[in-house]
C-alpha cells in the first residue's frame, strides 16, 4: 500500500527523498496534527467556561471529573447545557469537514461539499414539509420570549428522510452514468434547486406561526442537541470518519485519475459511490439534528491543505480537527457576543466563512 504515496499531490514523495528527508517531511505534518489536538482540547475547555455565566477553568475540570467542592455549584451548567453542546460542535464540525474533503476528492472539484449537492436544501424542505403538512412545528414563547419548536422529533425525522432522498437520487443517477464527477455535481445542483423551490412553495402558503417555525429550524443551532441526539450523531459521524480514514490510500490514488487508480487495483467507481453514500449519511444526520451549518465542509479542507498538503493520510484528520475547532470557536462566540442572548452558530460560520474563503481563493490565484 505504500505505493500510493506516489499519487499524493504534495511536492515531495517517498520515491523522491531519502529515508531521513521523508521522516522530516512526515514529521512536520504530524507536528501540525499534534498541535491541532492540543488546540482542540484547549478550545473545548474554554467553550465550557465561557457563556452568559463565566466559569473558571478549574471549576470546569472539577465538574467534569466530579472532583472538588465546586462540583455541585456548576454541575447543571457544565454537564447538562454546555458539555453536550460542545461535544455536538466537535462531532458536527469534524463530520462536515471530512465529508467536504471526501466530496472534493470524489468530484475532483475544489468547490465540492455536502451543501454543493443540495443535501442542506433537501433537509430544509423536509423541515418545512413537517411543519406545514404534519403539524410538528408548533411554536410557543417562554417567559423569556424564547421561541422553540415543541415537536422537534417529527421535524428532525422529516429533514433526515428528505436529506437521504436527495443523496439517494444523486447516487442513483451517478450509478446510471458510471459515477462521473460532473454528473454528481450537476445532479446535486438540480436537486438543490428543486428542493429550494419546494420550500418556497410551502412558505408561500404558510401562516405566520408556520413560517416562523420553518425559519427557526433553518438556523443552525448546536443547543438543540441533547444527549440522545448527540449519541446518534456521534456514532454515525465517527463511524464515517473511520471509514474515510481506512480508505485514505484509495483517495490518494483517485487524485491521480481513475485510470491510474484502476491500474493499481482501486475500484474507482465503487469507491466514489460508497464515499458519496457515507458522506451524505453523515451530513444528513448532522443537519437533521442541528440545522443547516454552512461553509465548514467547504472552508476547512482548503485551510489545512496549506499546512499538510493533499495527502489524505494527514488531510482527513487535520480537516476533522479544523472543523471541530472552527465550530467550537463559532459556538462559543455566539454565546458571548450578545449575552445573555445566544446567536445561532450558523450565522457566525457564514459571516466568517465567506470572507475567509474569498481570501483563500484570491491568495491562491495570486500565487
Amino acid at each position: 500500500m505504500q505505493a500510493f504515496l506516489l499519487f499524493s499531490t504534495d511536492t515531495m514523495s517517498a520515491a523522491d527523498c531519502s529515508t531521513g528527508e521523508y521522516a522530516i517531511y512526515t514529521g512536520k505534518k504530524k507536528t501540525v496534527l499534534a498541535g491541532g489536538v492540543l488546540l482542540l482540547v484547549a478550545t473545548f475547555l474554554i467553550s465550557l467556561s465561557l457563556g452568559s455565566v463565566s466559569i473558571p477553568l478549574g471549576d470546569v475540570a472539577a465538574s467534569i471529573l466530579r472532583l472538588g467542592e465546586t462540583h455541585g455549584k456548576w454541575e447543571a451548567i457544565v454537564l447538562q447545557v454546555r458539555l453536550p453542546q460542545s461535544l455536538a460542535a466537535i462531532a458536527a464540525g469534524a463530520g462536515l469537514a471530512v465529508a467536504g474533503v471526501a466530496m472534493q476528492s470524489i468530484l475532483r472539484n475544489p468547490l465540492g461539499s455536502p451543501f454543493t449537492l443540495g443535501i442542506s436544501n433537501a433537509a430544509a424542505f423536509g423541515a418545512a414539509f413537517s411543519v406545514m403538512v404534519l403539524g410538528t412545528g408548533v411554536m410557543h414563547s417562554s417567559a423569556a420570549d424564547a421561541i422553540s419548536i415543541t415537536k422537534p422529533g417529527g421535524t428532525t425525522s422529516a429533514a433526515f428522510i428528505f436529506s437521504m432522498l436527495a443523496a439517494g437520487v444523486i447516487l442513483a443517477v451517478a450509478r446510471i452514468r458510471r459515477s462521473s464527477p460532473e454528473v454528481m455535481v450537476l445532479t446535486g445542483v438540480a436537486m438543490g434547486s428543486l428542493f429550494s423551490a419546494g420550500t418556497m412553495f410551502l412558505q408561500y402558503f404558510a401562516d405566520d406561526t408556520q413560517l416562523a417555525a420553518m425559519v427557526f429550524w433553518t438556523f443552525g443551532d448546536l443547543a438543540r442537541a441533547g444527549w440522545g441526539e448527540l449519541s446518534l450523531t456521534g456514532i454515525i459521524t465517527f463511524a464515517g470518519l473511520g471509514y474515510f480514514y481506512m480508505n485514505r490510500w484509495n483517495y490518494n490514488a483517485l487524485n491521480a485519475g481513475d485510470d491510474t487508480a484502476r491500474s493499481l487495483g482501486v475500484p474507482a467507481g465503487r469507491i466514489r459511490l460508497l464515499g458519496m453514500a457515507v458522506a451524505s449519511l453523515m451530513t444528513a444526520v448532522i443537519i437533521a439534528f442541528v440545522g443547516i451549518i454552512g461553509f465548514v465542509g467547504l472552508i476547512c479542507p482548503h485551510m489545512v491543505r496549506r499546512f499538510v498538503g493533499d495527502d489524505h493520510r494527514f488531510l482527513m484528520p487535520a480537516s476533522a480537527l479544523a472543523g471541530a475547532i472552527l465550530l467550537l470557536i463559532a459556538d462559543t462566540a455566539a454565546r458571548i457576543i450578545l449575552a445573555p442572548q445566544v446567536l445561532p452558530v450558523a450565522i457566525l460560520t457564514s459571516f466568517t466563512g465567506a470572507p475567509l474563503f474569498l481570501y483563500l481563493l484570491i491568495r491562491g490565484y495570486t500565487r
